[in-house]
């Protein structure tokens, strides 16, 4: 790998082993115990397909960037999936939902969660190495 490219290795697995406990425990938490979470959190009724959808894609999350501790640059892709679906919550979602909504508790953990990702994301991914044109 050439020297010019700049990879935060520390942040890399920092935002893998945030996904793995955030992301992981939380799906956790919606495909074994949708109802405990649902009141501890103070969120609206849910879609019960819906909820345990979401959820196990969070465990898949949590699951792959187990794997990201061992090949941190080979697992980038989840990074840049959580970077990108969160974004585009903050646009598509939180965005028409503030404007038309008032703000509850469980909004405010997800607009909390949700930028984190994002700010780490965006340091931790070595984006000049992702966009570098491969050597022939």
């Amino acid at each position: 790998m050439p020297e010019d490219f700049k990879i935060r290795w520390s942040w890399l697995k920092i935002m893998y082993i945030y996904t793995i406990v955030n992301a992981g425990g939380f799906g956790l938490g919606m495909v074994f115990m949708p109802d405990v979470l649902i009141s501890m959190l103070k969120f609206p009724s849910q879609d019960p397909i819906v909820f345990g959808a979401f959820g196990c894609m969070l465990i898949a999350s949590g699951i792959l960037a187990i794997f990201g501790l061992r090949s941190p640059l080979k697992f980038v892709p989840l990074l840049l999936f959580q970077l990108f679906y969160k974004s585009i919550w903050f646009v598509a979602v939180l965005l028409p939902f503030l404007l038309t909504n008032e703000i509850q508790m469980y909004v405010i953990v997800f607009i909390g969660v949700f930028a984190s990702y994002i700010i780490g994301d965006l340091i931790a991914i070595p984006f000049s190495y992702l966009f570098a044109k491969e050597q022939e």
